[in-house]
């Protein structure tokens, strides 16, 4: 699956509040549809995603015919889920789809984007983690080449309790 129209591009500090407003836009999305446990409106703000940059990981945002349509973040090692590993694996984090500009089938367009990265970057594995609970959103992953490896219990939370998590991996390279 491919489209043309897509590009991708490191966050600028300009992108910032848009960054919020799709992972606030997601988190709603979620909560309409039950999804109580995963995401909260409110919960990041701009300083989370400056602070992610600032420490060794990437903030990406997918473009299409000029709007913005989705954005993750990328990051080299993820201690609290993972813990300490040698470096093999991007670890891919809030992959965030736009629903009102985006055409179906983008989040997958945006996880191969984030698979090309980690190649490039010549490590072997992309990581991530997904709320165990979400069944949805694990089968999500499941379906795109993400095998459980493992289970993260009482994971820290940017702004809410710890949560469990399933982890998943690709081999990319």
């Amino acid at each position: 699956m491919t489209d043309s129209r897509l590009r991708f591009r490191l966050a600028a500090e300009p992108d910032l509040a848009t960054l919020v407003r799709l992972r606030d836009d997601a988190a709603r999305w979620m909560l309409a549809r039950g999804v109580t446990g995963q995401w909260r409106p409110g919960e990041l703000d701009e300083e989370h995603f400056r602070r992610v940059a600032a420490g060794g990981g990437e903030v990406w945002i997918a473009e299409a015919d000029g709007e913005v349509v989705g954005g993750w973040e990328l990051w080299w090692q993820d201690e609290a889920a993972w813990g300490v590993q040698p470096p093999v694996a991007g670890y891919v984090h809030r992959l965030m789809v736009d629903r009102a500009t985006a055409a179906p089938g983008t989040g997958r367009l945006l996880l191969a984007a984030a698979e090309r990265r980690v190649a490039e970057a010549g490590r072997a594995l992309v990581r991530l983690d997904c709320l165990a609970g979400n069944e949805a959103l694990n089968a999500y992953y499941r379906d795109a080449g993400y095998r459980a490896v493992g289970h993260k219990e009482g994971k820290p939370q940017p702004g809410g309790a710890p949560k469990s998590f399933t982890l998943r991996e690709k081999r990319v390279v």
